[in-house]
């Protein structure tokens, strides 16, 4: 009997647990096999990123061939910076006929920040547009009308971040993006559980969480150098002061920063509507194993009632999203 895909967990509203995967700067495909080793037995879904921050990297869709090969379930991050209509839509197809359904849908990192600031971004689409660009297909249909025979059978997610002011915008993309077609959501790193707690009260209050699997992104850090990095270049970042004298003071600061995720999601846990957690190690994929065991993720893991109805948003009511364009596209999400 073959395993449940992370489709099927989705559906039988299984708690999940995500990580995520570093392409090499280089054609090596031992380099993505030596990571998958990392993630069996114990993930759901290893997310596949797409020349995460701008800098180039084995293509995701590539790597995410040699992590189903290796017996890792992959998602593959497309983002739109690089491509535009045609391309995603190509592309989005091409996951199909390879037998890989999961996409998560971003809008990408600007080319300024990476190694070839000089490109040019195309951004023919927004994250919220891509999803609803791979729902249409799902259904059989291009964005321009026309239709086809084999549809890919997609899963798809998106990005959210609940740290962004205002609040009640950010709840509103969330709300847009499940409209569109997300099946599943990934949060921005949680440092501040309270603002997330109060994200999530809002989330609730709309009945979003019952729409969508709401997985939260816990990421561990090396140092506070790394959080006083993300602290001041990346938008709608929350970490406290307190936190960034925490990972100063300790002794062993990769311990701390250890410590700090499993402390993470052991409150995440806590949080009702919650789905899933998302380690995102930032190329210390090494470091996934110790902190799912810590954390309780593998032995044990939550479930939640498995045979419980899921409501399914009213995608009717978005629109076409592809007529309005997100005038932001600084966030990735």
């Amino acid at each position: 009997m073959n395993a449940m895909t992370f489709k099927e967990k989705i559906g039988m509203e299984k708690f999940l647990f995500t990580s995520e995967l570093g392409p090499p700067k280089s054609a090596s495909a031992a380099a993505i096999r030596k990571k998958t080793a990392y993630f069996k037995n114990g993930v759901d879904c290893v997310n596949v990123t797409d020349n995460q921050t701008a800098i180039v990297r084995l293509s995701s869709t590539a790597s995410a061939v040699i992590c189903r090969d290796e017996g890792v379930e992959p998602i593959v991050q497309m983002t739109c910076r690089d491509r535009n209509r045609l391309a995603l839509q190509s592309d989005l197809l091409g996951l199909g006929a390879l037998g890989i359904p999961n996409v998560l849908c971003l809008t990408g990192d600007y080319q300024r920040f990476g190694n070839h600031p000089e490109a040019r971004g195309v951004f023919d689409l927004d994250s919220i547009q891509l999803i609803y660009t791979a729902d249409r297909l799902r259904k059989g249909a291009f964005l321009s009308g026309d239709t086809m025979k084999n549809k890919p059978d997609l899963c798809i997610g998106g990005a959210a971040n609940p740290f962004a002011d205002p609040l009640e915008f950010r709840v509103l993309r969330l709300a847009k993006k499940i409209a569109a077609g997300a099946d599943f959501i990934q949060t921005q790193p949680v440092f501040d559980i309270d603002r997330f707690s109060e994200w999530m009260e809002s989330v609730r209050k709309a009945g979003l969480h019952r729409k969508t699997a709401i997985l939260a992104g816990v990421m561990p850090v090396k140092s506070a150098r790394a959080l006083l990095y993300m602290k001041s270049e990346v938008p709608g970042m929350r970490i406290s002061g307190e936190l960034i004298e925490r990972m100063e003071k300790a002794g062993d600061p990769k311990e701390e920063g250890i410590r700090l995720a499993v402390e993470t999601i052991l409150e995440l846990k806590k949080i009702e509507g919650i789905r899933g957690i998302h380690l995102m190690p930032l190329l210390w994929e090494s470091i996934t194993p110790r902190i799912a065991e810590q954390a309780g993720l593998i032995q044990n893991r939550p479930e939640s009632i498995e045979n419980g109805e899921r409501n399914i948003p009213d995608k009717g009511m978005a629109g076409n999203p592809t007529d309005n364009k997100e005038k932001n596209r600084r966030k990735s999400t």
